[in-house]
């Protein structure tokens, strides 16, 4: 029984990383291209400075995420690892 518990919690891992990473960042994305409309304005519709400041952190954080992504698949080919022991992550030897 010790080790369904182990199971379920590795599943929880895998299941979180895929909604963040598989979901999250495209659904971050979509935020940010509503954000940058909603801050244009439109016909008739005052411009929104605060949806134009959203939308480019919306699009700054889905860029870490990306730049997170392939530094990590770099590392790994160097036979390095990427790792989040400090506030910042770092590439470290494994």
């Amino acid at each position: 029984m010790h080790n369904f518990g182990f199971a379920l919690e590795a599943a929880w891992r895998v299941l979180l990383a895929g909604l963040i990473l598989g979901a999250g960042l495209p659904a971050l994305f979509a935020l940010g291209v509503r954000s940058l409309a909603y801050g244009a304005g439109g016909p008739g519709r005052a411009p929104h400075p605060l949806g134009t400041a959203g939308g480019y952190l919306c699009f700054a954080i889905v860029l870490l995420g990306v730049a997170l992504g392939i530094t990590f698949i770099v590392a790994s080919g160097f036979g390095k690892e990427l790792s989040f022991e400090h506030v910042y992550p770092t590439v470290v030897d494994k």
